[in-house]
């Protein structure tokens, strides 16, 4: 007969610690993403446009550029400008979620008028718009 035959084996009990800690490393693994693209027919493709993301500088956006990042789930605060307009959107992502927004620089009331000229530079405005869930 082997040395163990008739013995039971018992499994530990996790203790409320180690749950604590599973459940943290899950939240911690959780991610969103956040992008910006400047891909809009009605952009006049001049300036740059700066995006920043809860503070932090994110990137500088080219025509026809695309920028993505991933994301804690939960509120953040997307801000972009063309050093003459900022705008800014509070977003709130959840887990696996993928917000999309696209930021253009387009003409409008005096882009292309004598003040625009007199200043030596162009005053295109911004917009940015967050696009539709697919």
């Amino acid at each position: 007969m082997p040395p163990n035959a008739g013995a039971t084996r018992t499994i530990p009990e996790p203790t409320v610690a180690d749950l604590d800690g599973i459940i943290g490393q899950l939240r911690n693994s959780w991610t969103a993403r956040i992008t910006v693209r400047r891909e809009s027919k009605d952009d006049v493709e001049t300036k740059d446009i700066y995006v920043s993301l809860d503070g932090e500088s994110f990137a500088r956006l080219d025509p026809r550029q695309e920028l993505c990042r991933e994301v804690k789930p939960g509120r953040h605060r997307l801000r972009v400008h063309n050093t003459l307009f900022w705008k800014t959107i509070e977003v709130t992502v959840h887990v696996a979620e993928h917000a999309s927004f696209v930021a253009a620089n387009r003409a409008g009331f005096g882009t292309y008028s004598m003040l625009s000229y007199l200043l030596g530079t162009n005053l295109v405005y911004l917009r940015l718009e967050r696009e539709p869930l697919s």
